[in-house]
């Protein structure tokens, strides 16, 4: 992810370019999270309008490799975005229109059946109008910030991350991860997406 910031994307909300202002790419690995029913049936249709083959996504979300399924998620959505995102490795938040709902409804269901309905963008959404589209708000519902001391922050992701890849753990839609380093129009834009406008994303194909 490039530490550079775009400066027409990182002045949004006043105090939210800090958001995960340390961000960077989560663990390569992590522990499968043993909560997660391993018997799950791994789905193969899986439609793309790219060709994206989101067979890993769901193996990885199957077995509870959910840092690898975090990042296997931004990478796809950098790929969606278009050869510009592609180009410069983050999406820029005016490139969110351009992800093809198909895919986006692909990534949710396969986030929104592993999880048991308690990760991905539109639970996302859900706390986010319960917060009445306060980013600090949705921050702590979700889980993206802490404490030192006395001192709220937002958690990091860089190094040893301080995000909760577990399914039994994390509260309510603390995944998938999106940075706010270049402020929070990316992850309104994500929530506004107009897949999110009706139902029709949950049916299977």
């Amino acid at each position: 992810m490039s530490p550079s910031s775009p400066p027409e994307a990182a002045a949004s909300t006043e105090g939210a370019s800090s958001a995960m202002a340390d961000s960077g790419k989560p663990p390569a690995h992590a522990d499968g999270d043993a909560n997660v029913d391993m018997d799950a049936d791994i789905p193969t249709t899986l439609p793309s309008d790219v060709g994206m083959d989101y067979v890993p996504l769901a193996t990885m979300l199957a077995t509870g490799q959910l840092a690898e399924a975090d990042q296997f998620t931004r990478d796809a959505l950098i790929v969606l975005a278009g050869s510009k995102a592609k180009g410069r490795d983050f999406v820029y938040f005016t490139e969110v229109k351009n992800i093809p709902s198909t895919d986006l409804a692909t990534i949710e269901r396969l986030w929104t059946k592993f999880s048991g309905g308690k990760f991905g963008y539109s639970v996302q959404k859900q706390i986010w109008k319960k917060s009445k589209g306060d980013f600090e708000v949705w921050c702590n519902k979700i889980g993206w910030t802490t404490k030192d001391g006395e001192i709220e922050r937002k958690k990091r992701w860089f190094g040893a991350s301080e995000f909760t890849y577990d399914v039994k753990k994390a509260p309510k839609g603390h995944l998938p991860l999106t940075s706010a380093l270049r402020g929070t129009s990316l992850i309104k834009e994500l929530l506004n997406h107009p897949v999110w406008e009706n139902d029709d994303w949950q049916k299977e194909p």
